[in-house]
């Protein structure tokens, strides 16, 4: 029988390792590899010397305050966009003053690219009241409260309360009848996002919610229709009661078109999503939404030009 600090170990080390070769084969660091390398080093070594939130450079001389165990913000601390063709698809298809939209916000990556890189205003939901805090805490150190209205809220199906995960970072998610509760939960409000936007229409939303994206999309049958629209990013998760290819059909159902991007490149193509890949891309119209990025300005992320 292995005892458990070994097992600790063994957990450690494929961490390690995962971690490590993230980086190694990230494309914006495959242009730097030391220099992430070294990155990821000196976080390493920082936050143990001196623990407690750090302020870390992003984009487009943004910044977000990182602490250990935040997974997707230290990851843009090792490679600049830790999910690099979603962001730069964001960064790349949004306009300033333009409306974003993005449900599952975090600690606010998502957030801060969209109202501070590309100068969009933004209307945030983060259901988990301790990072809701820390949402509202990058938002305050970018200057960008008068672009971004942030909201202490799920988004589902109809408006209600539900119970949450609360210790699980960018894992949280919905409880329900029947699942195990294992560490602290909280009770939070849930919204329509239809209601919730009353009327106001994204040009991009971003929708990543651990499993909740079929209620999301329940809730959202007339911003996914409306042609002012252009582009979505979701992580396209199985629930209870629908599987992967049943959210795209609804997806597709609205009028939209599953695409990959090439950020480098500033390529959209047509293609069906990746089962396993994390977020799927759809857009409109794939000749406006291909002018789009074409057009947008460049952006510097880790020293390379994007």
């Amino acid at each position: 029988m292995t005892p458990p600090w070994h097992r600790g170990s063994l957990r450690r080390v494929r961490s390690l390792a995962r971690t490590l070769g993230f980086i190694w084969r990230h494309p914006v660091t495959r242009r730097n590899r030391v220099r992430a390398l070294l990155d990821y080093a000196r976080w390493q070594v920082g936050s143990r010397l001196v623990p407690g939130p750090v302020v870390a450079p992003f984009i487009g001389g943004t910044r977000l305050v990182v602490e250990p165990g935040m997974t997707g913000a230290t990851g843009n601390l090792y490679v600049g966009l830790h999910e690099f063709e979603d962001m730069a698809f964001v960064l790349h298809l949004l306009r300033p003053d333009e409306l974003f939209a993005d449900v599952g916000a975090n600690v606010g990556s998502y957030t801060i690219l969209a109202a501070g890189a590309a100068g969009a205003r933004v209307v945030a939901f983060e259901p988990i009241p301790a990072t809701f805090d820390r949402l509202r805490r990058n938002i305050a150190l970018n200057a960008l409260d008068p672009r971004v209205d942030a909201r202490c809220a799920g988004v589902g199906a109809r408006a209600e309360t539900l119970t949450f995960t609360s210790d699980r970072d960018t894992t949280n998610q919905v409880l329900r009848d029947g699942d195990d509760t294992v560490g602290p939960t909280v009770a939070v409000p849930v919204v329509r996002l239809d209601d919730a936007l009353a009327g106001a229409v994204p040009a991009v939303l971003k929708v990543d919610v651990e499993g909740f994206e079929g209620e999301v999309l329940d809730g959202a049958a007339a911003t996914l229709s409306d042609p002012g629209l252009i582009g979505l990013v979701i992580e396209l998760a199985p629930g209870r009661g629908y599987a992967i290819a049943d959210l795209h059909a609804r997806i597709v159902a609205h009028g939209l078109i599953p695409v990959r991007y090439a950020p480098f490149e500033r390529a959209l193509t047509a293609a069906d999503p990746r089962p396993g890949h994390g977020n799927a891309l759809y857009v409109r119209d794939l000749a406006a939404a291909r002018a789009r990025v074409a057009a947008a300005p460049q952006q510097r992320v880790k020293g390379v030009v994007i």
